[in-house]
């Protein structure tokens, strides 16, 4: 009878264990695409099917509040890992780099990431992955991987991308479809290429578990701004490729479920802030022939934002000196600073610990690229992001519809560290590391 007793409490440990369904899940981002344009598409004049089709059909949240800084790499990775950049370890697109020697390097290695990913856990219960240019892949426990790489645009691009993807894959796919598209290309139709290879992974190899990533939106809005008549035909065209997608998981997996999830929102920008100069005026930037020969304290560029890290973090002097700089910075209108955290605010909001300030600009303002940008000085771009998570332009998107999923349920104000654990309980598989929490009731 004992036996018997705990061979039962066994299974009730089971049944609470166990996921209640396990389904392919099919992940899409389309980067830069704020919740407004879906669930107000017909009141700003945008036509989009596919992308409204989940609101009566699945599940939606009215926003996703993001992680900072709001930038591309540390959100795809929080979508990924359900934690934030202080957790993942994915503190910003570009890598931290005083001297330039990397050469604008991205942080494109998915051995970054310091906790496990939802290819990790697919991995590891034993389903199948794929993986279409979403951002941190690069090596990433994949099993049909064309990750996101690029250096200088020219051909050598290309073999590098062959290189890193899944051995034989892209030539085995280029001999059908074509070239692949460079991985610098952030056009639509960079996206329409990637799309058909995405689809033909979904077709061929059927996997349990499939991200792909979308960039055009993103660039355009960067370049036009956003609600521009430009960015509005670019929104259009990618709900056609989300429709294109859906249709092949459809065919692959019936019962499966589709996710569309963006990492940050947009806001128009008009005037660059040179935070290089005045830390080179300062004496905490050294420069030798144009180039950085040495550094105490260097600003960190987040488009919006930007980190303030030390080459000594314990140096009482370099912090004392640098504090001043900020309060001085701060009160002058000019660069257009909306707020300073410093170390203990900025980890407790789940940004990174490498960094002992984090600078937050007002709207319309973005850091500057280069040190020697004067200033005032117009905006490189017309629309940027990184600005602090809590802004509603800045918010985010997620959309869902599948087997399981509730129909024409509004899942409201969500965190974006809830995704990741929502698609984890979709697929079945374990996430312990995430700080969210599964969204989909039981």
């Amino acid at each position: 009878m004992r036996l018997q007793r705990c061979f039962a409490a066994g299974l009730l440990g089971l049944a609470f264990l166990a996921p209640v369904h396990a389904v392919p899940v099919l992940l899409i981002s389309i980067d830069g695409l704020r919740p407004a344009d879906v669930l107000q598409a017909g009141q700003r004049g945008l036509r989009l099917p596919n992308l409204r089709r989940f609101m009566t059909e699945g599940s939606y949240a009215t926003d996703v509040r993001g992680v900072l800084p709001t930038l591309t790499y540390p959100s795809h990775t929080t979508l990924l890992t359900g934690v934030s950049p202080d957790q993942h370890g994915i503190a910003g697109n570009l890598t931290f780099d005083p001297t330039n020697k990397n050469q604008q390097g991205w942080a494109w290695y998915a051995s970054d990431i310091r906790v496990p990913t939802l290819w990790d856990a697919a991995h590891k219960a034993g389903l199948s992955t794929a993986n279409v240019h979403w951002p941190v892949s690069v090596g990433a426990q994949v099993d049909w991987n064309l990750p996101q790489i690029w250096r200088t645009g020219l051909a050598d691009d290309r073999k590098l991308l062959a290189a890193l993807a899944t051995p034989g894959l892209l030539p085995a796919l280029e001999k059908e479809l074509g070239p692949y598209a460079d991985g610098i290309d952030e056009t639509l139709a960079g996206d329409e290429n990637r799309t058909r290879f995405a689809v033909k992974l979904l077709e061929e190899r059927q996997p349990a578990f499939m991200t792909a990533y979308l960039a055009s939106l993103d660039h355009e809005q960067h370049h036009s701004g956003p609600d521009t008549p430009e960015s509005k035909r670019t929104l259009e065209r990618i709900d056609a490729l989300v429709g294109e997608m859906v249709s092949a998981a459809r065919r692959v997996h019936p019962d499966g479920v589709v996710a569309v999830v963006s990492d940050h929102g947009f806001a128009p920008v008009q005037q660059d802030v040179n935070l290089y100069a005045p830390f080179i005026q300062a004496g905490l930037v050294t420069l030798k022939d144009g180039a950085v020969a040495d550094w105490q304290a260097m600003p960190w560029n987040d488009g919006g934002s930007a980190a303030i890290v030390l080459k000594e973090p314990g140096n009482q002097e370099t912090l004392a000196k640098v504090q001043g700089l900020l309060a001085q910075l701060q009160g002058n209108p000019a660069y257009g600073i909306e707020r300073v955290l410093d170390h203990a605010q900025l980890v407790e909001r789940g940004g990174t610990a490498q960094a002992s300030w984090f600078v937050l600009f007002k709207p319309g303002y973005e850091m500057a690229i280069k040190p020697d940008v004067p200033l005032p000085a117009p905006s490189h771009y017309r629309g940027m992001h990184g600005y602090d998570p809590a802004w509603p332009m800045m918010r985010s998107t997620f959309l869902i519809e599948g087997k399981g999923v509730p129909a024409g349920k509004n899942l409201g104000a969500i965190d974006m560290r809830d995704i990741a654990p929502t698609l984890a309980r979709e697929l079945g598989v374990a996430l312990p590391a995430a700080q969210g929490k599964a969204l989909l009731s039981p």
